[in-house]
């Protein structure tokens, strides 16, 4: 597929996705929504691929949220009465019955860990890259916001998500004022909404530096780690044990997990195969 909103980049086992509409501040549209769709797809299924990026292109925004212009041109969220947002009949389709997902990768199916390199602004949808992915990295320079009371639209599974990263009282500070709170990349580190904080310039670099650190660690044992996690903190503790005891048996029965102990007393780096 040719992507004309987003941009796709593999080195070595990782994959980086760009949004790339920065004279939009990358905003999402509905054709983002379905190139993202491919592409997460894509980086998920491709076996060379162990880890996975996700940015904005340019300085000044990692994502703005939903391009408005698009998605509401008759001043009803884009929906007619007996029609959601795309022109389809009302709850026609599987996937209006869900939460929409509009640019986030699907991170409670996807095995492979994502990094979020955040380069400038994070907002509305846009807020659901930094949440659903598993290490996030941000610029100096990077500010995080929520426009949703703002524009007259409640702030829904954004915040939803948000709250079971930030304290609540954060939360509902960004909930609340609206485009009037702007959250700095120091206070969301200080947070923990965001592991590190590098300067604008290296941040791609830190990026990719990340991946390849993950990626010198056995593969399968990286994605079984990662959803016992994800998955665990929707359940009780007893069953997220449970979970996660069931991921690590899964493994134990893999070429990798006889190669890791084998290097280790080889004195020699493991030659992993996700296998």
């Amino acid at each position: 597929m040719a992507f004309t909103t987003i941009l796709y980049e593999t080195r070595g086992h990782t994959a980086c996705i760009t949004l790339n509409r920065p004279e939009k501040h990358n905003s999402i549209s509905h054709a983002m929504v379905d190139e993202l769709a491919v592409a997460y797809k894509q980086a998920e299924e491709d076996p060379n691929v162990w880890t996975l990026i996700v940015t904005g292109a340019g300085t000044k925004a990692l994502c703005t949220g939903a391009d408005v212009g698009s998605w509401s041109k008759d001043g009803h969220g884009g929906s007619k009465p007996g029609q959601e947002t795309r022109g389809f009949p009302l709850l026609s389709t599987s996937w209006q019955w869900d939460a929409p997902q509009e640019a986030s990768p699907p991170y409670l199916q996807m095995a492979k860990p994502i990094i979020c390199a955040v380069n400038g602004m994070a907002a509305g949808a846009g807020l659901d890259l930094v949440t659903t992915c598993d290490i996030a990295i941000a610029a100096d320079t990077a500010t995080f916001f929520d426009p949703h009371v703002s524009i007259g639209i409640v702030s829904g599974r954004e915040m939803v998500r948000l709250a079971r990263v930030l304290p609540l009282g954060a939360t509902m500070r960004l909930a609340l004022m609206g485009k009037q709170e702007r959250m700095t990349a120091q206070r969301a580190y200080e947070l923990g909404l965001v592991s590190e904080i590098v300067p604008q310039a290296r941040l791609m670099e830190r990026a990719w530096e990340t991946a390849e650190m993950i990626n010198k660690n056995a593969p399968l044992a990286v994605r079984g780690t990662r959803l016992a996690i994800r998955k665990g903190l929707s359940l009780p503790v007893y069953e997220a044990e449970l979970l996660a005891e069931s991921h690590r048996l899964r493994v134990a029965h893999t070429d990798d997990a006889v190669e890791g102990p084998k290097s280790f007393m080889e004195k020699r780096a493991p030659n992993w195969k996700a296998q």
